[in-house]
């Protein structure tokens, strides 16, 4: 596994889900805000995105927009005024009914097609690189922009709504090939957040491949920094600046975190889970367990399947 697969997979839970909507005239449709990752597409037309205490943002036909953090948001044929907004139609009345219209007697614009969706997430462990993401990720339709990107959006749109044979498989599995080059994208526009720059540090960078490839082997600083090619004080000041946190400190957390949802995910005995994450005893996976989570291993199951409380510390 690479950095970016993992920070995706930590999360999601359950399935995507996505709406091929047609809007026209005079339209105004509330997204309230979820637990969750929410996007749009639009594939003709244009529209208005408007976050909640966030600015007006103009879409075009072919741009992506990714709601990371589940904002709540209206989506309109305009930058409405506050009233307007207020009045805003829930976005399950505007999937449930055939808003297409063509522009009103007034003026008002044409007919808009988009894609709408919603990921699942669980943000209770979610990587520094998830968790860094804005509230609005806006991916413009540019020339020459992203083109695995556009061959997705492409695919999907031709998916939605047209009900071909294995569209109950083929469509899912788009989705979550449209969030990984969203966040790809966004990585490689660079424009903000640290992640970027950590990916794009080759020492930082390969030190990170190393430890997502085999988290559980028996690494140490100095191997790792032969696997980096740099000295191990050149490994520590590089990757502790970017990272925010030292190799070893980084390993010891993502490890917890891979059995976190081990626990999360499957019945395997605590033993089991210890050895895949790399520690060579139930003890001392124990011991790493209750000082990063709060709680032992089993008991934090027994939360998760509803035998006991998490603590709230």
């Amino acid at each position: 596994m690479d950095v970016v697969s993992d920070a995706i997979s930590a999360v999601r839970v359950g399935r995507p889900s996505s709406d091929r909507v047609r809007v026209g005239g005079r339209w105004c449709a509330r997204f309230a805000p979820y637990d969750g990752a929410g996007f749009h597409i639009v594939l003709e037309g244009g529209c208005w995105l408007l976050p909640d205490g966030g600015a007006p943002l103009s879409l075009g036909t072919g741009d992506a927009v990714l709601l990371p953090h589940g904002t709540g948001h209206v989506i309109a044929d305009s930058p409405a005024d506050p009233a307007a907004v207020a009045r805003a139609v829930p976005f399950e009345e505007v999937a449930a009914r055939d808003w297409a219209r063509p522009a009103g007697p007034d003026g008002g614009p044409g007919a808009v097609e988009m894609l709408c969706g919603k990921y699942r997430l669980d943000r209770s462990r979610a990587h520094p690189l998830m968790a860094e993401l804005p509230k609005v990720v806006h991916l413009p339709n540019r020339v020459g922009s992203h083109p695995e990107l556009r061959s997705a959006i492409d695919l999907l749109g031709r998916e939605v709504g047209e009900q071909r044979p294995g569209a109950c498989v083929a469509v899912p599995s788009l989705l979550d090939l449209l969030l990984v080059y969203m966040v790809r994208s966004w990585l490689a526009e660079g424009s903000s957040g640290a992640w970027p720059a950590v990916l794009g540090d080759p020492v930082a960078a390969a030190a990170l491949r190393a430890l997502h490839s085999d988290p559980a082997a028996p690494w140490t600083t100095e191997r790792l920094a032969s696997e980096a090619g740099v000295s191990r004080p050149t490994l520590a000041r590089r990757f502790t600046s970017l990272v925010g946190r030292p190799p070893m400190a980084y390993l010891t957390w993502w490890r917890l975190n891979l059995a976190a949802a081990q626990l999360r995910d499957t019945g395997d005995p605590l033993a089991a889970v210890a050895r895949r994450v790399g520690y060579g005893s139930p003890y001392a996976f124990s011991h790493a367990f209750s000082r990063e989570f709060g709680t032992t291993p089993g008991r934090y199951r027994d939360a998760l399947t509803g035998a006991a409380p998490l603590p709230t510390a």
